[in-house]
């Protein structure tokens, strides 16, 4: 008798518990639906605010599809959790120091993202740009949030982190479209300038993709140790043809001088040697001639 009673006494508290249970259940199933709902609608009115800013794709993509979603989703995920009576507070508290920890092993990764977005952000270059970075030079293919994806010149694939070339000089070769080629070429002192300079302006116009505006010039840059110092200096209109032109004038500049007569000299060291046999034998002698004093 004592039994049953007790197992009604226990039913009807699982029952009023049930009860109670239901309303905060329907209310987090709400507030989930709620925020999946709200992400929805805000979405595109967001990516069209970032497109009008000038955002690229993929930090477009990366702000809304991941940040922003997962932020909502988050965010509706606690509220839900909360109202089915779970103490959040201690949870997130538990969550912040496996954060810590995670950050702490994980610094150079988060490091790399950081220096992602602000590529993304501040758009040193874009995808498609020729660039120079820690020694390497080519095409950028890709940009991620933790690397960039350089094809070079020799159609190998480099794979740069993004914190790297926060940190180290970047050098765009493709930022300002049209982009001057610089060849040095040395003459001997005994060479006349202007003649050189006919010469070389005459071999940098035959250039496939130099440009006629503005024209190729040659300018003395430097009078070095064994010979005058002349820079041949043609533009091209765009990165992807700077080093195709660098190789070919310099090979052009070569054949005009050689077949104009015009001396290109090597560095050379002159070496002179005194005799100092004389001045040897003297030494000598005159330790001599103190020893005998001595005694």
């Amino acid at each position: 008798m004592f039994q049953d009673l007790v197992e009604v006494v226990n039913l009807q508290v699982l029952m009023t518990q049930a009860i109670e249970f239901v309303p905060r259940l329907l209310i987090a199933i709400g507030i989930v639906i709620a925020a999946v709902v709200l992400f929805r609608i805000t979405r595109i009115g967001l990516e069209k605010i970032l497109e009008k800013a000038d955002f690229q794709p993929v930090l477009i993509n990366l702000l809304i599809d991941k940040l922003y979603r997962y932020t909502i989703l988050a965010l509706g995920l606690i509220m839900a959790v909360d109202q089915l009576g779970v103490n959040v507070a201690a949870a997130l508290a538990g969550l912040g120091v496996a954060g810590i920890a995670i950050g702490f092993a994980a610094q150079d990764s988060v490091a790399n993202v950081i220096s992602g977005i602000l590529i993304f952000w501040d758009k040193p270059f874009v995808v498609g740009d020729w660039i120079s970075t820690e020694g390497q030079y080519g095409k950028v293919t890709n940009i991620t949030l933790r690397t960039t994806r350089i094809r070079t010149p020799k159609n190998t694939y480099v794979v740069v982190p993004n914190k790297r070339i926060i940190d180290e000089l970047l050098e765009n070769h493709s930022k300002h479209g049209e982009l001057r080629v610089d060849v040095p070429v040395g003459i001997a002192y005994k060479e006349d300038i202007d003649k050189a300079r006919d010469v070389l302006l005459e071999a940098a116009q035959n250039i496939e993709h130099a440009l006629d505006d503005p024209a190729p010039d040659v300018v003395v840059d430097e009078l070095g140790g064994s010979s005058v110092n002349l820079k041949v200096r043609v533009w091209v209109s765009e990165a992807s043809k700077q080093r195709k032109t660098f190789f070919e004038l310099t090979e052009a500049a070569k054949k005009a001088l050689d077949n104009a007569g015009i001396e290109i000299p090597f560095p050379h060291l002159q070496l002179f040697v005194d005799n100092v046999e004389d001045q040897i034998w003297s030494q000598a002698s005159n330790a001599f001639s103190g020893l005998r004093k001595a005694s």
